[in-house]
């Protein structure tokens, strides 16, 4: 059961991208005036929050790696306080070691996009070669500012 969960968890995926929409004054035409211009470090940035799903994808590819790599250190410590709490570092590196034995370390996620909510995210990504490892959904939980895998 650990290892379909953490197998789960893997498959997570990829790198959700934030696309940024915004509007420009390069269509208006050009204006001249003899009152001082704004320099840039005066004018506000109008740039959208960082909700963090780039951190969030890259979390899921990492711990996706380490887990088909056996990189079992990498892995347990990618895993939430709350998931930790449910298994030792030394199980999960039984896991974690069987999943890179039986299927290699070649099957990076794909497609990662998620869905983020304050501190919880639902994470869909794909898994290279490995298609019965998909994710649709899967819980990820930031704690302290970084991205853990909360799917136990």
């Amino acid at each position: 059961m650990h290892t379909r969960t953490t197998a789960a968890v893997l498959a997570a995926g990829l790198l959700a991208t934030l696309t940024a929409c915004g509007s420009s004054d390069d269509d208006k035409p050009a204006t001249t005036s003899s009152a001082p211009t704004a320099t840039a470090a005066e004018t506000p940035a109008t740039t959208p929050a960082d909700d963090g799903t780039d951190a969030l994808a890259a979390a899921v590819t990492a711990y996706t790696a380490a887990y088909f790599q056996g990189d079992a250190d990498t892995a347990y410590s990618a895993l939430s306080a709350r998931c930790a709490g449910k298994i030792t570092a030394a199980q999960y590196e039984g896991v974690v070691k069987q999943a890179a034995t039986e299927y290699g370390p070649d099957h990076p996620a794909t497609g990662i996009t998620a869905e983020v909510s304050g501190d919880l995210a639902r994470v869909t990504y794909k898994v290279t070669g490995l298609p019965k490892f998909d994710q649709n959904g899967q819980p990820w939980a930031r704690e302290s500012g970084t991205w853990h895998y909360d799917a136990c």
